[in-house]
């Protein structure tokens, strides 16, 4: 059984030469007790200014839940695709850096500045740019709020 770690909190990073990122020390621990160092880094479904980061045992979850879809809807297809076809599986080396694959890094428009976020059971890796101006675009609800927003109490 797994433990439970909810990762939070975000940390702005350089990448080096080689495209790797260096895991900040904050999470380090806990991502070696979580899943001995066995994460999974795929595009992020809904913008492609960033990349998600998972915890091995985590990503099985979501890979499962993906490939159950029926591959008859194209939308489906394109899902499978997007976060299945396009994993990589990644282990920090001795220096605690990832590598971040150039396919992904194009497509995420990551070249020297990205953002760390802990999200709960995942990371989002961000372009640092795409990120601000996305915190500058804040979502026009028009009184469209969903029943799970509205018993919030924040």
């Amino acid at each position: 059984m797994w433990d439970i770690v909810v990762f939070y909190g975000e940390i702005a990073l350089n990448l080096d030469v080689k495209g790797r990122l260096a895991i900040p020390s904050m999470y380090r621990e806990p991502i070696s007790d979580v899943c001995d160092n066995r994460l999974v880094l795929t595009y992020n479904a809904y913008e492609n200014d960033s990349l998600w980061l998972y915890p091995q045992h985590e990503w099985e979850q979501v890979r499962d839940a993906v490939m159950a879809l029926s591959t008859f809807d194209p939308m489906h297809r394109a899902l499978q695709r997007r976060l299945v076809g396009s994993a990589y599986h990644v282990v920090p080396d001795k220096g605690s850096r990832i590598l971040l694959p150039i396919t992904l890094r194009q497509v995420a428009s990551m070249e020297k500045r990205v953002v760390m976020l802990g999200l709960g059971s995942k990371f989002e890796i961000w372009n640092e740019d795409a990120l601000q101006k996305t915190r500058h675009e804040v979502p026009a609800m028009n009184g469209e709020v969903s029943d799970a927003m509205k018993s919030l109490v924040l």
